[in-house]
């Protein structure tokens, strides 16, 4: 019997009365029939306010590396509640915390704390400008990197901006963003390396940094190809630009050394978020000596009232520790179970006849839902994903999973964390093979 969301629907009704839209995130508004209201976690599992049970590959959109509400993260923050919630100054905890990344990160040689990737974002780019006298950022279509003004741009480009490919767009997906925002910017193709040496050729002494998801988690868990990291390290060195790893997303999912540990590059400033704090709203500003050396001199103002909260860095601490107990080989167990449920979606895709195709690692990965009509190909970069992804039709099959009890991120991605087990991925390819069914019953032909 599929799951009813009744409770949630009244709460998000009630909701309009005080809340602007109902929400308090905008991606939330994409969870098909209403957005849930939920009440407890457990490791995997997750339940709502209705009383139905999941099993969380949505993982509070990647931050619950750890599974949810784990003894020892709940025990390390109440620890420090009782010693004290917020001083605006120093702790010891701050020290622990960031000699920890600088042990797991050989780029992280010194480290600033923010709340939110958002903000350690605006700071990476203020440093890199300070730093190299320029004004210009060159960014990827489809990476995205935060909520800001300056994140989003050419984040979503429409297809109508795609007139001339060698001059990608930078629209900005909100409105109240001014042009000059915009032409801060240079966008480039991801996964292009001659089109990216292009663009830095056509700006060339103008561009302070290149900044990059290493993995393309954000828009359909799209992987570099060979040689893309290693071209934008090179033209960083060559051209005195600093290279910003955007790994709010695949720091420590891809091993104690991030994505860039996993790809094998080193970056000049790296920002980390989401599993850093394992829930709490923390984030890191992490780089080499030479790039953080204008914070040192106080030529690039990075401030904030609630940085290096001592809640936040308690659970920071414990969550770190957890990843640098499990190893390099961290990585490998999250991509054993991810392949094992993508290779399963793909044998009840086909059983189906559905067009999904997931992609990706594993321990992160995208499920991309091939649109009627398009030339099927490997997905490589943004334009690619635009082309190909049918997004009605993964709402359609994403809702029937979440109604058997399946929940992963509305835009298409799963994530695995440290608590899942063989035993989860059997048992959600069951409930899948109920909602594939159901999907494939209901979805109306095109």
């Amino acid at each position: 019997m599929p799951y009813t969301f009744s409770r949630s629907q009244e709460l998000f009704e009630r909701a309009h009365g005080s809340i602007a839209g109902g929400i308090n995130s905008g991606i939330r508004l994409l969870e098909k029939p209403v957005p849930l209201y939920f009440d407890r976690g457990d490791g995997s599992r997750v339940w709502d306010v209705d009383g139905n049970e999941y099993i969380d590959f949505q993982l509070g959109q990647g931050a619950l590396l750890y599974g949810h509400a784990p003894a020892g993260l709940a025990d390390a923050i109440a620890a420090q509640a009782k010693l004290g919630l917020h001083w605006a100054a120093q702790s010891e905890l701050e020290l622990d915390v960031a000699e920890r990344l600088q042990s797991m990160v050989p780029s992280a040689e010194l480290v600033r704390f923010n709340n939110s990737a958002t903000e350690a974002v605006m700071a990476a780019f203020r440093l890199a400008r300070t730093h190299t006298g320029r004004r210009l950022i060159l960014k990827f279509e489809g990476h995205y990197h935060g909520w800001g003004d300056e994140g989003l741009v050419g984040f979503a480009n429409p297809p109508s901006t795609w007139d001339d490919p060698e001059s990608p767009g930078r629209a900005h997906p909100s409105k109240g963003i001014i042009e000059e925002v915009k032409e801060q910017f240079v966008v480039a193709r991801w996964n292009d390396p001659d089109h990216l040496r292009r663009r830095v050729a056509e700006f060339k002494g103008e561009i302070a940094a290149i900044v990059c998801e290493p993995a393309m988690c954000n828009t359909c868990c799209i992987e570099p190809g060979e040689g893309m990291l290693a071209t934008i390290r090179e033209l960083c060195d060559e051209e005195r630009m600093l290279m910003i790893a955007d790994e709010t997303i695949s720091g420590f999912r891809f091993g104690p050394s991030g994505a860039q540990g996993y790809y094998g590059v080193k970056p000049d400033l790296t920002v980390f978020g989401k599993a850093i704090g394992g829930g709490t709203p923390f984030a890191a500003l992490a780089g080499t000596r030479a790039a953080m050396a204008k914070i040192i001199s106080g030529e690039s103002m990075h401030a904030g009232t609630l940085n290096a909260n001592p809640l936040c860095l308690a659970a920071s601490r414990w969550c770190l520790d957890q990843v640098i107990a499990r190893g390099p080989e961290s990585a490998a167990e999250l991509n054993r179970l991810g392949q094992k449920l993508m290779a399963g979606l793909r044998v009840l895709a086909d059983e189906h006849d559905i067009p999904l195709r997931p992609q990706g690692p594993g321990l992160a990965f995208h499920s991309l839902m091939v649109k009627p009509g398009t030339n099927e190909r490997p997905v490589q970069n943004y334009r690619d994903y635009a082309e190909l992804q049918d997004m009605p039709r993964w709402t359609h099959l994403r809702r029937c999973l979440l109604e058997e009890g399946v929940r992963a991120i509305e835009r298409g991605l799963w994530s695995i964390c440290f608590t899942h087990t063989d035993a989860d991925i059997d048992e959600a390819l069951e409930r899948s093979a109920v909602a594939f069914k159901r999907h494939a019953e209901g979805w109306p032909e095109a």
